[in-house]
């Protein structure tokens, strides 16, 4: 029988996370979905079965050093090694200008965006080594390259991913583990809806308005859609990408173009 390879997606019970699970579902993966969320999980965790691969449900706190070390004994216990890491989990952050926006959140978006990837990584990484192998795929976002009005917390966090990645990837290059970044931009679902509607009543103009400023703001006159990015995600974890880390990679239909 020819082992499965363990992938473990953190933020997996919504959006962005739910589409990445299930296209490495598709190939038949064992894929771990962690998320505070139990009962999105479940409803991923049906997704992934569908799709062909086998899930594990692990309700996870990317925050908190027991509940990530629980996590990894868990999955280390059940399956004996980690392929791939899938660091997804993220919040969107306050929103309004600098001087507006609570200490206190503007930290609890580096709790979960940045300290949370330090966590998984800190605690998936040395398996990889010891193994010679692996894959680390963190989700950013367009956000860090360019301003997003009244976000500048989010923004800071995703600007700091990129520099984590390359520095992983440089660490941890010569132990056969690569490590990279997508930054997707303007993806449909939820999230965007509410970013779009706080962008909205900060600048005092319309919904249908931002959006479809957003939309312009593509070449290709669309938004991004979840697949958009898990196929992305799914490529650089693949074999196929053996010879790529440490990139920045858009998927974000052309919105940014460095």
């Amino acid at each position: 029988m020819v082992e499965r390879r363990v992938t473990i997606v953190t933020g997996a019970s919504q959006g962005i996370g739910t589409s990445i699970a299930v296209g490495f579902a598709g190939l038949g993966d064992v894929v771990v979905l962690a998320a505070r969320n139990n009962e999105g999980l479940e409803e991923t965790a049906r997704q992934v079965e569908t799709a062909g691969g086998l899930p594990l449900v692990a309700e996870t706190d990317v925050t908190n050093p027991r509940s990530v070390d629980a996590l990894m004994d868990r999955v280390v216990g059940e399956h004996g090694h980690i392929d791939v890491l899938v660091n997804n989990s993220g919040v969107a952050g306050p929103s309004g200008r600098l001087w507006e926006v609570e200490a206190d959140d503007w930290k609890s978006t580096f709790e979960v965006n940045v300290f949370g990837v330090f966590m998984m990584c800190r605690a998936a990484l040395p398996l990889m080594v010891g193994r010679g192998s692996g894959a680390v795929i963190n989700v950013g976002s367009i956000s860090g390259k360019r301003p997003l009005f009244g976000r500048s917390s989010y923004t800071t966090t995703k600007m700091a991913l990129v520099g984590m990645t390359r520095t992983l990837a440089a660490e941890a290059g010569p132990h056969g583990v690569r490590v990279n970044l997508v930054s997707p931009g303007f993806v449909a679902g939820p999230r965007l809806d509410w970013v779009i509607e706080a962008q909205a009543e900060a600048r005092g103009i319309s919904a249908a308005e931002v959006r479809r400023e957003f939309e312009d703001e593509s070449p290709l006159g669309r938004l991004t859609e979840p697949e958009d990015v898990a196929r992305a995600v799914v490529f650089l974890a693949s074999s196929d990408a053996e010879g790529v880390t440490g990139i920045d990679l858009n998927v974000n239909s052309g919105v940014v173009m460095y």
